[in-house]
């Protein structure tokens, strides 16, 4: 018999014998990983859609978890990460295509029957269970010993820094404290897969780059294989060892962030990781550079001929409109004509020093080297 798991804890009410142990990285390797290849995915979708009436939100996506990697699916509001991420859960099903999980097919598969942990946007709190009980619970379902349960919840809201509200009930913490909760129940279970829907929304920016640092932690010394959502850039960077950008239901780009964020593969990915300058060349070339590697410098020589081209680098030359001090750098705005003979808004991250003197009206030279252009497919 099954229990309804609103937590998203992954667990169902099996026999102790039957169930995974999955408390430790050697437990979860006798066993998840005994009779599985190294290199297996963690997880796989194959052509998976999934459509409300006339709308498509997720559009035959094909997507590899590697074993043991952290992976984020990016993308703004409404480009169907969500929804990627639920049909993986299993709490929606695909209205197309094929979900693996271990290798084996789980597409029909109900979402106790997984395996994994999910941390929802929505805490999915139990209201009547204290804070180390809601942490708890998961473990108590998989029959861990009492004194190692205690152990593994102290030690896991120690790590969330809530050990002193361990006793509280949910209504009496903050929005951020509930999220906190959440994000410690997923982590006690140590799924084989941990899926975390925006988990940091909640937070503070101070305690949110302090998180990004522990779930990193965590995954490393635990093993876990992990799927993050998010819309924020710098989280993603900063935590993904694979990235996945979305729009429209669809994939637009994926690899690591140390070879997506330099080479966007189309204006969308661009303009999504703070490319803000987008030119073209004469061969019709699209080309951006990012804000600071362009150099600002007043023009004695006027307008003069643009030049862009990805072998030749960018010479153009504008009319500052805007110059925006912001301590240790100025945002400096300048309208142009790029080769094609189109007006463009260039925008440069220029060190404060030396540059005081740029002002809207000025007439000025920008200029990049080739090696920091980058040619978009579209």
């Amino acid at each position: 018999m099954s229990t309804t798991d609103p937590a998203g804890t992954g667990t169902d009410a099996r026999p102790a014998d039957a169930r995974p142990a999955g408390t430790t990285a050697a437990g979860r390797a006798a066993d998840h990983g005994a009779d599985h290849a190294a290199d297996r995915p963690a997880a796989e979708l194959r052509g998976v859609s999934q459509v409300f009436g006339d709308f498509t939100a997720v559009d035959g996506v094909d997507l590899s978890i590697r074993r043991g990697a952290l992976t984020t699916l990016l993308g703004p509001s409404g480009c169907g990460k969500t929804t990627t991420l639920r049909m993986l859960a299993g709490y929606s099903a695909p209205t197309s295509g094929t979900i693996l999980i271990d290798g084996e097919d789980a597409t029909r598969t109900p979402p106790e029957k997984r395996g994994l942990g999910m941390v929802f946007q929505s805490y999915a709190l139990f209201p009547h269970l204290s804070v180390a009980e809601n942490v708890g619970y998961g473990l108590k379902l998989r029959r861990v010993p009492a004194d190692e349960r205690a152990r593994r919840v102290a030690e896991t809201l120690d790590l969330v820094g809530l050990g002193h509200l361990a006793g509280s009930k949910p209504k009496k913490l903050s929005g951020g404290q509930q999220q906190r909760v959440a994000l410690a129940r997923a982590i006690a279970i140590r799924p084989k897969l941990l899926l975390l829907d925006e988990p940091l929304s909640n937070l503070d920016a101070r305690l949110r780059v302090q998180m990004r640092a522990e779930i990193r932690r965590i995954q490393h010394e635990t093993g876990l294989t992990v799927v993050l959502v998010t819309h924020d850039q710098d989280e993603a960077l900063e935590m993904s060892d694979d990235m996945v950008l979305m729009r429209a239901g669809r994939i637009m780009q994926q690899g690591a962030p140390q070879s997506v964020f330099p080479a966007p593969a189309n204006r969308f990915v661009a303009e999504f990781l703070g490319y803000e300058n987008f030119v073209s060349a004469a061969d019709g070339t699209s080309l951006t550079v990012r804000p600071e590697h362009l150099v600002v410098e007043g023009s004695e020589g006027g307008a003069g001929r643009p030049a862009a081209s990805p072998a030749g680098g960018l010479h153009l030359t504008g009319t500052v409109t805007d110059v925006a001090y912001r301590g240790v750098d100025q945002l400096v705005t300048v309208a142009a004509i790029d080769d094609s003979g189109a007006r463009v808004r260039l925008v440069s991250d220029v060190r404060a020093t030396g540059t005081s003197s740029l002002a809207p009206g000025d007439d000025v030279a920008v200029t990049a080297p080739a090696s920091r252009l980058v040619a978009l497919a579209d």
